[in-house]
C-alpha cells in the first residue's frame, strides 16, 4: 500500500517493540511534560508533503516522517496505539480546506483520543495561523502535548505556549518567502523569453525553455487556414463557423491526463479560434504578463487567481523574433486593430449581424455616435433605432428609422462603384473558390491518410501477436476493426465532399 493510498495506518511492530509499554512506565526518552493520562490515549503521528511531485521525488523526507512512529514508541507508547494520519500527503498547508487528515486530527483532539500530537516539523501541521492557533485552543482544552524532532511542547504551559505561537508565524512567514522566491524566478526567466508553462496549439515543448512548431504537418496547415480565412472573412466568428462546416478540426495536444502530449483532433470552439488570433506567440513573440493573477480574500484566507486581460503597452515582457512564426508581427498588429474595431467599443467600426437588415451592427447615430439598434416588428419590415435616452436617463432627442430605404440606398451606391469592375471581381472570386477547393481537399486528403496509417498500424500490431495469446489478440482485433471503420466514414466524408 503506497502512501498516498493509505489513509490511516498502525506502524507495523519490530522484534524488540512487541512487548508493550504499560502506562506509566519509564521510557527510553520519556519528557516529564507526558503523563499517563496522555498515555492511556493515541499518539497520532500526521504525514504531510506540499505536492504530489514532492511525494514521488522526496522520498527521504517521507521515509523520515514515517520513522516518527518508532520514536513515539520511544516516547512510551504501545506500538498498537500509534495512528499514522497520512491522508493530506500532496496538499498545500496553506489553509484546512480540503486536507481531511487535518480535519480528521481536530475531531480526535475534540473526542479526547489523542494524547500527543507529532510531526517533523510545525510547518508540516499548518502553514496558516489561524488553523494552527485553532489546533492549539483544542489541545489546550482537552489536554494534548505536541512534539516534533526537537522536543515535546505542553500547551498549557505558557512558555511552550509562546514557542509554538513563533514556530507557527515562522511557519506561515517561511510560506511567503518560498512563493516570493518563487515569482522572482519565474519574472527573471520571463525577460530571458525562457519561461512556457503551456504552448498554444501548433507549438510543442521540446524542453522547459525551448519551443517549436508541431511537427505534425496537418496542424501547422489548419493553424495557417485560421489566419488566412480571418485576412478573408474578417471576423472571429465566420472563421469558427467556416471550421465548423467544413468539418475542419483542430489538432490539440493536451496537458493533462493519460494522452497528454499526445495528438488530439477535436471540434473547434469560439474560444479556441480566438485564442489563436490573439495569441502573440503565432507572431514569433514571446510575451509575459498578458494576463497577471491578482490577490483576492475568501472565507479560506487570500488567494490568488487569473486576472483581467491588460493591453500589450503594460505587460511585463514582449520580445520580438524569438519564437517560430506562422505569422509576422505586422500581420498580427493588423488582426488586433481589425479585431479592435469589429467590438462594440467607442470608435469601433462594428461588425455586421445576422439579420435581413443589411447594416445591423454597424450604422451609427448621426446625432449622438452611439450604434443604432435593429428591431424587426416582423419577418419583412427591420427598424433602426437609437437608445441613447435609455443608457442615460434623458429625454429622447435620437429617433430611428425603417431600414428598408436605407439599405436600398447602400446597395444600390455599392452595385455602383462595384460596376467597372465587375469582370475583374468576378474573375478573382473564381480563382479564390479554385484556391480554397485545393486547400479543402488537400486537409481531407490528409485526414483520409492518416486513417490509412492508424488503419495499417492497428492491422501490423494485430499480426504481430501470437494468435494463442488470448489476454491479448481480442483488443488488437477490436482496435483494427475501430480503425477500419474510422478510415471508412473519413472516406465516406471525404466523398460527399467531391460531391457537393
Amino acid at each position: 500500500m503506497s502512501a498516498l493510498d493509505q489513509t490511516t495506518r498502525t506502524a507495523p511492530s519490530s522484534a524488540e517493540d512487541r512487548t508493550p509499554v504499560r502506562p506509566g512506565r519509564p521510557a527510553a526518552l520519556r519528557s516529564p511534560k507526558i503523563l499517563d493520562l496522555h498515555l492511556d490515549r493515541l499518539a497520532v503521528v500526521y504525514i504531510r508533503q506540499s505536492d504530489p511531485q514532492q511525494v514521488l521525488n522526496h522520498r527521504e523526507s517521507r521515509e523520515r516522517q514515517y520513522a516518527l512512529a518508532d520514536h513515539v514508541v520511544a516516547l512510551g507508547w504501545p506500538r498498537e496505539r500509534v495512528l499514522v494520519i497520512d491522508e493530506d500527503q500532496g496538499l498545500s498547508g496553506r489553509s484546512a480546506d480540503g486536507r481531511g487528515g487535518f480535519q480528521r486530527l481536530l475531531a480526535e483532539v475534540t473526542v479526547e483520543h489523542v494524547g500527543l500530537i507529532l510531526g517533523i516539523g510545525m510547518s508540516r501541521i499548518a502553514r496558516n495561523n489561524r488553523d494552527w492557533h485553532n489546533l492549539l485552543e483544542m489541545c489546550v482544552v482537552f489536554g494534548t502535548v505536541l512534539a516534533d524532532e526537537d522536543g515535546v511542547y505542553d500547551p498549557q504551559d505558557s512558555n511552550d505556549r509562546l514557542l509554538l505561537g513563533l514556530k507557527g508565524t515562522i511557519s506561515e512567514f517561511e510560506l511567503v518567502t518560498m512563493r516570493n522566491r518563487l515569482e522572482r524566478g519565474w519574472s527573471h526567466k520571463a525577460r530571458r523569453g525562457e519561461l512556457f508553462h503551456h504552448v498554444p496549439l501548433g507549438y510543442v515543448k521540446l524542453s522547459p525553455d525551448r519551443v517549436a512548431l508541431d511537427p505534425d504537418e496537418q496542424v501547422r496547415d489548419v493553424i495557417r487556414l485560421v489566419f488566412d480565412k480571418y485576412d478573408e472573412i474578417g471576423s472571429a466568428w465566420g472563421v469558427f463557423h467556416y471550421l465548423v462546416r467544413n468539418n475542419i478540426r483542430l489538432g490539440i495536444r493536451p496537458f493533462h491526463g493519460p494522452n497528454r502530449s499526445n495528438l488530439e483532433w477535436r471540434r473547434p470552439t469560439m474560444v479556441s479560434v480566438r485564442q489563436i488570433l490573439v495569441h502573440p506567440m503565432y507572431a514569433g513573440a514571446y510575451a509575459f504578463g498578458r494576463r497577471p493573477h491578482e490577490r483576492v480574500r475568501t472565507d479560506a484566507g487570500k488567494r490568488t487567481r487569473p486576472g483581467k486581460w491588460v493591453p500589450m503597452e503594460r505587460w511585463k515582457v514582449l520580445k520580438h523574433d524569438c519564437l517560430p512564426a506562422y505569422i509576422t508581427w505586422e500581420r498580427y498588429l493588423a488582426n488586433q486593430e481589425r479585431m479592435r474595431e469589429h467590438g462594440w467599443g467607442p470608435g469601433s467600426k462594428g461588425n455586421p449581424r445576422n439579420g435581413p437588415a443589411l447594416l445591423a451592427g454597424i450604422i451609427v447615430c448621426g446625432e449622438c455616435g452611439r450604434r443604432l439598434k435593429t428591431d424587426y416588428r416582423s419577418n419583412e419590415k427591420a427598424y433602426y433605432r437609437c437608445a441613447r435616452h435609455l443608457y442615460v436617463g434623458g429625454e429622447q432627442t435620437c429617433f430611428g428609422f425603417r431600414a428598408g430605404p436605407v439599405d436600398a440606398l447602400v446597395a444600390e451606391q455599392v452595385l455602383r462603384a462595384l460596376e467597372p469592375a465587375a469582370l475583374e471581381l468576378s474573375c478573382r472570386a473564381l480563382e479564390d473558390a479554385r484556391r480554397e477547393r485545393a486547400r479543402l481537399d488537400r486537409h481531407w486528403r490528409q485526414r483520409l491518410e492518416r486513417a490509412r496509417y492508424e488503419a495499417e498500424y492497428a492491422e501490423r500490431r494485430h499480426r504481430a501477436v501470437d494468435p494463442e495469446n488470448r489476454l491479448v489478440a481480442p483488443s488488437l482485433e477490436r482496435r483494427w476493426e475501430e480503425a477500419l471503420q474510422a478510415e471508412r466514414q473519413v472516406r465516406d466524408d471525404y466523398d460527399r465532399f467531391l460531391r457537393e
